[in-house]
């Protein structure tokens, strides 16, 4: 991951980074390779569930003068109207904010109306491209109903496990715990609760 930067006397603030990946499979070292940073915040999560547990701690922790270091704009936000709120809200506080792959840099004193211009263009048209990607994969799944090809996603788990999880809820252990003990997300725990 990114290396450790050596903090010097004359730099008031520290450089942070915030990484996002979809999936607990997901590799995150590459999205702020190269970056000195002095802490790195990582959430495992989808960017749509804006309560992400180090996206939070993040906010908590930067104080002003820091600078923030992002991979892109879709890891820290899936939304452009979060995107946006969540930048806004990071300058106003002071801290600097780097997209490295776009390569652009958002400041509190910055009153350059072409940079808030680039982010709400780049913030819609990343959200513009999810959208496509979501009408693709329904047209797809669609035809592969179709042609009774669909299997659908593979269950995460096994026909014991699930037992345990509806045995476990029956009794009150609270979701979270069980997605813990399960090894799955608190959202499949809920789908098993449907099925």
């Amino acid at each position: 991951m990114s290396t450790q930067r050596q903090t010097d006397a004359r730099h008031t603030g520290k450089h942070i980074g915030y990484v996002r990946v979809s999936s607990v499979d997901q590799n995150d070292a590459r999205q702020l390779d190269g970056v000195e940073l002095d802490k790195t915040f990582t959430d495992k999560a989808s960017g749509k569930d804006t309560q992400r547990a180090q996206l939070q701690a993040m906010l908590d922790y930067v104080r002003e003068g820091d600078h923030l270091f992002v991979h892109s704009m879709d890891r820290l936000s899936r939304s452009l109207k979060d995107l946006q709120d969540v930048v806004e809200a990071l300058t106003a506080k002071g801290v600097s904010v780097t997209f490295t792959k776009e390569r652009l840099t958002f400041a509190r004193n910055d009153s350059d109306p072409m940079s808030m211009l680039m982010l709400q263009l780049l913030g819609a048209i990343g959200q513009f491209e999810r959208s496509l990607i979501k009408e693709r994969q329904r047209e797809g799944i669609a035809i592969a109903k179709a042609r009774g090809v669909y299997k659908g996603r593979k269950p995460v788990l096994d026909a014991d496990a699930a037992k345990t999880l509806r045995e476990m809820a029956a009794r009150g252990v609270p979701k979270v715990d069980i997605a813990q003990a399960l090894g799955i997300s608190r959202a499949s725990v809920y789908e098993y609760l449907k099925a």
